[in-house]
């Protein structure tokens, strides 16, 4: 799924090496700076019911859809 940004893997794929190039630039510069757009920081919350027919909090589980170039980012401060 796409994050806020609308931004699929197949459109990073596209890009080849020239789009890795510019990308690892972008995220270098974010890494370096610690200055993180704020677009990269948004992302949308969804509860999903464990069960069907859930009524209480401790029923459902939270995820959230962030960008690509987000979740590559926290890799890359994960790994570093």
């Amino acid at each position: 799924a796409t994050g806020a940004d609308g931004v699929t893997v197949e459109m990073f794929s596209a890009l080849e090496d020239l789009g890795v190039l510019k990308l690892t630039n972008i995220l270098n510069k974010i890494y370096d700076t610690g200055n993180v757009p704020e677009d990269l920081l948004k992302s949308v919350f969804i509860a999903l019911p464990k069960k069907p027919g859930a009524t209480e909090c401790g029923q459902y589980r939270t995820i959230s859809l962030m960008s690509h170039i987000t979740k590559m980012l926290l890799r890359i401060i994960m790994m570093r």
